[in-house]
């Protein structure tokens, strides 16, 4: 792969990258296939829904009733449309998310840092390689430090390969490899299909991720309900055909019950509710990269949270300067006029502790600092990083080594925690004590306190260990990150809604109580100095003790915890690909709030998904209860495989549109988390939605059976069918609460469902007004005493229904 492009310290210029992507194409390979309306379509015709609606008209054809023929056709093709109008907006939804849960990729352009997504990466891109991210696309590296890179997936070699500036593969990185160690800066030479892994034809395939609990729940009682409609409508076809002699009515009669009783809803309100509810949390600014994780959401037990960046702002400052002269601590503070001399040392150091292309706030804290208050110096402005000793749970510091070109020695930097720099310098036990002392006095105001030391090495071999260097301690940075706006609420909405805040962090057990008091959150729940192998530990015994745990984590030793966490949250802003990958939400803004949110959202849609799935089963028990009914007792039948159609194309919008867009409910964060192992349908929701159900079926046959000897029964069926359709509305408005009395319904906004009520009402005036669709169902007319009676039937069903105060499960 040669690279002849030359390049800028700056990189490109946005209107040079944009041509660069406009004539090269997006770095990307074959993007997924997308469900187009004909597979979409296809699928659809599959569904037994369908099946059983082609054999009622194949049958209306054989017995002549070439309307009734005719009209199915129009529901097949309806039932069609607004599925694949359904799946689409799904999709829309899913292809949003995909966009968003992209590769992210550091760019320098104009001199700027940028993340960006990975695909808008161009040849000629300045890339910033750290360590836990994917490599965006092939570079040839400019500078590295300790960089090593993971490029199993491309050689099949398991062990990390070194890379430095130069000739060879060792020069340069590939994309779709992961960065295991060190950071540096390369020069992009190939995106897309250019690039090695595109040469070589690799594709991503898709993993298929076994079914979730609810998943396997729904799938259970489809498959019940199904088995069950199936059983009894083969047995009214015998008992039609043997008791009445006509197999063609008999068959259609089954076929009537079987619609009537099959609850296909059921996987579409499953499929719908997680594609929508997670397109709802990405406008929240929460990616949900697995939508699995939508169901642990709402049964949340504990939030384990990082502090820096979460709860603060990840806006650092330098506030303080403090260094130690013989028995006197002398401090500087942010906004003075001048830095006195006597601090240049310390500044320096500290700065050269840190990453030349920073990205950690406190790294571009103190730089940004030196850059303002130090006049230039040789080896900040022209030495060379030649080593670097990176954070260990052994030892919270970091330490670069420098050479200025052509001397002999090096210049040694580090900052880290203050007792883990003490212990590198040797401080004895009244310095450690004094300096522990104003560690601890600025922690407690809040501030992120590092210690700084430099040292001077001769020799050849870098030492294996940075303790083996001569330190001489420089004295103390405090840095500022205020808390962000509305921690404090969102830690008091969790405690309502019985959720518990943990706090883990890096920081000094000072600074850490002093943010927690800030945030509201209990000192006992504060865990200081943790490393990520201490959070594993935490998170597992968490698990174990059976709580449900959403876990935040940005770094590549985090993607274990993560993994173990039932909910891992990845960081958007500062998290590594590694940290991303191992996660089912990003925050893409960082944000404790975004979380706190984000299981208020996970809240609703569960509540939600439960209101959807009991209006299902209860409005499934009148239809299939009025189909069977006159066939038992010997009387025509009510309904006909075209009334079950059109109650189908009312039913369907609601259920997956209606229902999901309903509001929260008013208790949604002051109840206790839902039991995960709980069933989506309790004993308790069952018996109620199917009591619902029986209430409805009653009150319509009872009106049926009064009205038939008076009117006839072409006016009685049709009057039946509106108390049946005002019966469902009855249901809808009833289930639109987990709980409570009826005004609690009609106060809540949905827009959705005065759109969806106003369509059902329209379709019911033009089927009763137009004579030829009248004559269609096999309606007439009925006198307006008939259609109050009805109207009534629905509203007293409604006020018992409310009456009876639905419970919770």
């Amino acid at each position: 792969m040669a690279d002849a492009d030359p390049y800028s310290p700056h990189g490109l210029s946005p209107a040079e990258a944009a041509a660069r992507l406009a004539a090269e194409g997006p770095n990307e390979l074959a993007p997924p296939q997308r469900r187009t309306a004909w597979r979409i379509a296809f699928e659809v015709a599959r569904e037994p829904m369908f099946g059983l609606l082609i054999a009622a008209g194949v049958l209306y054809l054989l017995l002549g009733d070439h309307g009734e023929a005719a009209v199915l056709l129009v529901f097949v093709l309806v039932t069609v449309a607004i599925t694949v109008v359904q799946e689409r907006r799904s999709e829309r939804a899913l292809e949003a998310l995909r966009d968003l849960s992209s590769p992210r990729a550091l760019v320098i352009r104009d001199g700027q840092q940028l993340r960006i997504a990975g695909r808008e990466v161009v040849r000629g891109d300045l890339l910033v390689l750290r360590e836990g991210d994917r490599v965006a696309a092939d570079a040839t590296l400019i500078e590295a430090h300790d960089l090593q890179a993971d490029e199993s997936l491309l050689s099949g070699e398991s062990l990390p390969v070194p890379k430095q500036p130069g000739a060879g593969d060792a020069g340069r990185v590939f994309a779709g490899t992961l960065l295991a160690s060190g950071g540096g800066l390369a020069h992009v030479a190939a995106t897309g299909p250019a690039t090695a892994f595109g040469r070589i034809g690799g594709a991503l395939a898709a993993i298929e991720s076994p079914p979730t609990p609810l998943q396997t729940q729904i799938r259970t009682l489809v498959r019940l309900f199904s088995l069950a409609g199936l059983a009894l409508s083969a047995l009214v076809v015998l008992l039609y055909g043997l008791q009445r002699g006509d197999w063609l009515a008999g068959l259609l009669a089954g076929i009537t019950l079987a619609m009537a009783m099959l609850p296909e809803e059921f996987v579409l309100i499953l499929t719908v509710f997680m594609a929508m509810g997670a397109w709802r949390l990405s406008r929240q600014r929460v990616l949900t990269r697995r939508t699995a994780v939508i169901e642990a959401l709402g049964a949340a037990t504990v939030l384990a949270t990082d502090k820096t960046g979460t709860l603060t702002e990840n806006r650092m400052a330098v506030a303080e300067l403090v260094r130690r002269e013989g028995a006197q601590w002398h401090r500087w503070r942010a906004g003075e006029a001048a830095l006195p001399q006597a601090f240049h040392a310390l500044l320096e150091a500290a700065q050269l502790a840190s990453e030349k292309q920073p990205f950690d706030p406190m790294d571009r804290a103190l730089i940004a600092l030196a850059a303002e208050r130090l006049p230039p110096s040789p080896l900040r402005n022209g030495g060379e990083l030649v080593h670097e000793y990176g954070l260990t749970p052994e030892r919270m510091a970091m330490t670069h080594v420098w050479q200025l070109p052509g001397e002999h020695g090096c210049s040694v930097a580090t900052k880290g925690a203050p007792e883990a720099v003490a212990a590198l310098c040797r401080l004895g036990d009244e310095q450690r004590a004094a300096a522990h002392a104003q560690a601890e006095a600025m922690g407690v105001r809040g501030l992120r306190v590092l210690a700084v030391a430099r040292a001077r090495f001769e020799d050849e071999a870098w030492p294996a260990d940075p303790a083996e260097f001569a330190f001489e301690w420089l004295g103390l940075v405090a840095l500022a990150d205020p808390l962000r706006a509305g921690v404090r609420e969102a830690v008091q909405e969790c405690r309502e809604a019985g959720i518990r805040v943990l706090m883990l962090t890096g920081d000094h057990p000072v600074t850490a109580r002093a943010i927690v008091a800030q945030a509201g959150i209990e000192a006992d729940a504060v865990h200081a100095r943790v490393t990520p192998e201490r959070k594993l530990e935490l998170v597992t015994s968490l698990v174990a003790r059976g709580e449900v745990v959403a876990m935040t984590g940005d770094g590549v030793n985090d993607a274990p915890a993560l993994k173990a966490a039932h909910i891992g949250v990845a960081m958007g802003a500062r998290g590594t690909d590694v940290a991303r990958e191992a996660a089912a939400l990003v925050l893409l803004d960082d944000d404790f709030g975004a979380l706190v949110r984000a299981v208020r959202q996970g809240r609703r849609i569960h509540d939600n998904l439960r209101k959807a799935m009991r209006f299902v089963l209860a409005v499934h028990v009148p239809i299939a209860g009025l189909a069977l009914l006159p066939l038992l007792l010997g009387a025509p039948p009510l309904f006909t495989p075209l009334h079950i159609a059109l109650l189908e194309l009312l039913i369907d919008p609601v259920c997956s549109i209606v229902f999901e867009a309903e509001p929260e409910e008013d208790d949604v964060m002051r109840r206790a988390p839902r039991d995960p192992a709980a069933p989506v349908f309790g004993t308790a929701m069952l018996v109620g939605a199917l009591a619902q159900g029986a209430l409805v079926l009653v009150a319509v046959a009872a009106l049926h059976a009064l009205l038939r000897p008076a009117l006839g029964e072409a006016q009685a069926r049709a009057a039946a069918f509106v108390a049946l359709v005002a019966c469902n509305v009855a249901l809808i408005l009833a289930n639109r609460v987990l709980h409570g009395p009826l005004r609690a319904s009609l106060a809540r906004p949905n827009p959705m469902l005065w759109r969806m009520l106003a369509a059902t009402g329209a379709l019911l005036a033009l089927v009763l007004g137009v004579p030829a669709l009248r004559a269609l169902f096999g309606f007439a007319l009925p006198p307006a005493s008939a259609l109050a009676a009805a109207g009534a039937l629905a509203l007293a069903v409604l006020v018992l229904l409310s009456a009876a105060r639905m419970p919770r499960s």
